[in-house]
């Protein structure tokens, strides 16, 4: 055992990350910054979108989007009741920035995501070269995001969205590959038969029968995203996990659970508005 652990034996995967990135930082500082400056936008728009108006004013207007999506009176008292509360205890401006970081993350997440769920289901090689990635994203833990996104962006909102889309973009290309091929063989036969071109074939049949996983790729990636609002606080990102970091710091209950339950509120009102209506209606 002493010569596997000898130091002079010591493989150096760390000081080869660290030289890469390194690497990355002095020759595409440019392109990294513009991003950066690209994606802080995206954020910031969405803040003013919900942060401009009354906060009444956004309670309506997302409570009539839930009854207008759901139908469901229950979904529309839960989403109205469940954001009065959120005003109540004082917490709006943390959860209209959360909500921002979520928005963002699942945009791009499916933005990215939907693509490369359908370059993997069509060439069996990409999925193959794309599998051990997507393994990696899922199972390696969510801190070691933050360093590489510090080192390439800086404190602030967005290391918090690029971690976060890191950490929910599998989701988006696993569901979407699986809806892919899933679809029957028959129905592409036959559209082939018919002399549907490969383009026609997934805009017309494979995706609106792929459109439940989809679906279900959207709302993993919101409840994926949320699940890093805490970590995303570490470094730098506004919302509700910046009071939940403090109440753990001064072991303060009182504001853990209120921010908690906050974060629980805004969770199950997105999980209702983007839920497949094929899951089922619920509060």
């Amino acid at each position: 055992m002493e010569w596997l652990t000898d130091p002079e034996r010591r493989i150096p995967i760390g000081r080869w990350a660290k030289e890469f990135f390194n690497w990355l930082t002095t020759n595409f500082e440019s392109f990294f910054d513009n991003l950066s400056a690209v994606l802080a936008g995206v954020v910031n728009v969405i803040l003013w979108v919900f942060q401009t108006p009354h906060p009444l004013l956004v309670v309506a207007v997302v409570t009539a989007a839930a009854y207008w999506f759901r139908r469901s009176i229950g979904v529309t008292l839960f989403t109205l009741f469940g954001l009065l509360l959120i005003i109540n205890l004082g917490y709006w401006k943390a959860t209209t920035e959360t909500l921002a970081l979520v928005l963002a993350a699942s945009f791009v997440s499916m933005a990215v995501g939907i693509p490369l769920g359908i370059a993997a289901a069509r060439r069996a090689w990409v999925y193959a070269v794309m599998r051990p990635i997507l393994d990696l994203m899922q199972t390696i833990p969510t801190f070691v995001y933050l360093i590489p996104a510090l080192v390439l962006f800086g404190l602030g909102m967005v290391p918090g969205l690029i971690a976060t889309v890191i950490f929910a973009i599998p989701a988006p290309i696993r569901l979407t590959r699986l809806g892919i091929i899933s679809t029957p063989p028959s129905l592409v036969e036959a559209a082939q038969s018919f002399g549907a071109t490969p383009m026609q074939v997934l805009r017309k049949i494979e995706l609106p029968f792929a459109m439940p996983q989809i679906m279900a790729g959207l709302t993993q990636t919101i409840m994926l995203s949320l699940s890093m609002v805490v970590i995303s606080a570490l470094v730098g990102a506004a919302g509700l996990g910046v009071p939940v970091v403090r109440a753990l710091n001064t072991v303060n209950i009182a504001m853990g659970f209120e921010s908690g339950l906050c974060i629980v509120i805004l969770a199950i009102i997105l999980d209702r508005l983007f839920r497949s209506s094929d899951e089922g209606e619920g509060a």
